[in-house]
């Protein structure tokens, strides 16, 4: 039976970089929103439009998400599941369509975390990657808004 992969993590905790791991080893397809957005809108499109771009990609994944379950493929989900409700939301979305679901926290100390920020920065300035340059200041404010899941099935 296929299986959906939830990757949540606050910002620059290394989701993307476990989330494509898993995907080799479990011969998984990767959904992400935000290479969409950046393949779309590299880094400015303000913040309002931002939020409403996201939600729609969101909403194409989780139904690409069940084509590609159809197919009996795996699916891994790199898109931080931020929230308690979204954590809840989306384990909701395939129990309530019959489809295992594990929700895959990766955890970071904060020295290690800023350690990555600034790495990721490094390699954004120096065109090595193709990722959100995210000075210190936003990145408190996102890990700010980030809740860490009361469940999950694996901690990374």
């Amino acid at each position: 039976m296929s299986k959906a992969y939830l990757i949540c993590g606050k910002i620059c905790s290394g989701k993307t970089t476990y989330a494509k791991k898993l995907c080799k080893e479990k011969g998984a397809i990767l959904l992400s929103v935000y290479e969409i957005m950046l393949s779309l809108f590299d880094q400015c499109c303000g913040e309002k439009l931002h939020q409403e771009y996201e939600k729609r990609i969101k909403e194409y994944l989780f139904e690409k998400s069940l084509e590609i379950l159809e197919a009996k493929n795996d699916v891994v989900l790199d898109w931080g599941f931020w929230t308690k409700e979204e954590q809840n939301a989306t384990k909701d979305f395939f129990k309530s369509r019959n489809i295992d679901c594990e929700l895959h926290y990766v955890e970071v100390s904060d020295a290690v975390w800023k350690q990555q920020i600034n790495k990721r920065n490094n390699e954004i300035l120096n065109n090595e990657t193709k990722a959100y340059y995210l000075e210190l200041e936003r990145a408190l404010y996102f890990s700010s808004k980030f809740k860490k899941p009361d469940t999950y099935e694996e901690l990374i």
